[in-house]
């Protein structure tokens, strides 16, 4: 079967547990964010921004259970790391009539903050979460990460996207410090591959690194819930 035949296509464009395109929460953002854009480039790019900058960069969130990967749950939290974000911004464009899948790469990140440079003791950042979009009859990549708030805190060049060409990470600061370098490319999913990528940062990363990262994301949900509950 041809990649691009429609029965190909249609995979990409279906809900799954994660990508819950069907759910009302991510539905209803569709909605309010399309709400009169045609072109089918600028759909794309108002889900792109939507993600980018309203959904913030947190690598602290809580990442070992199945339901902290779910679209519409990283969606009302506000926050999410990589791949999460990746999974809103499938799920939104699938709902929205685009087809969407993920990409795993990892990258390395000279530039990481320094409480995050402990936690991890490493600059590689291993199972990368981005998107592939399905526009104009070609798939182009984004990568919806890095929120404009904290790129401008951090002197960061904010990744901007114009509906047609690839929106990647800068190699480069503004200033001239190298910045990120894709290191190996783990190809594209039309779901999140939960267990291949949980199994992976177990084995890459550490015992140590792994046991750091799950007390950050214990404290973060114990403040999430304390904070729905005030």
């Amino acid at each position: 079967m041809k990649e691009t035949s429609e029965e190909w296509m249609k995979r990409y464009l279906m809900p799954t547990y994660y990508l819950e395109t069907d759910s009302s929460v991510i539905q209803a953002q569709v909605k309010r964010l399309l709400r009169g854009i045609s072109p089918v480039e600028e759909r794309a790019k108002a889900l792109f921004y939507f993600v980018r900058d309203e959904i913030y960069y947190n690598p602290y969130v809580p990442f070992e259970e199945r339901g902290d990967y779910r679209a519409g749950v990283i969606l009302r939290r506000g926050e999410g790391y990589c791949v999460q974000k990746a999974i809103v911004l499938a799920a939104l464009a699938r709902a929205a009539g685009i087809p969407a899948r993920l990409r795993l790469a990892d990258i390395r990140n000279r530039l990481v903050p320094p409480g995050l440079a402990t936690m991890m003791e490493t600059d590689v950042f291993y199972f990368h979460g981005y998107n592939e979009l399905y526009l104009h009859e070609k798939w182009v990549k984004v990568t919806p990460t890095f929120d404009l708030r904290m790129c401008e805190r951090l002197g960061l060049i904010p990744v901007e996207f114009d509906g047609k060409n690839p929106a990647l990470f800068h190699a480069r600061t503004r200033d001239g410090r190298l910045h990120v370098e894709y290191v190996r490319q783990r190809g594209y999913y039309a779901d999140f591959p939960f267990e291949e990528v949980l199994k992976g940062f177990y084995e890459l990363y550490g015992d140590e690194m792994m046991e750091r990262w799950r007390a950050t994301s214990r404290e973060y949900r114990v403040k999430y819930i304390e904070r729905e509950e005030s």
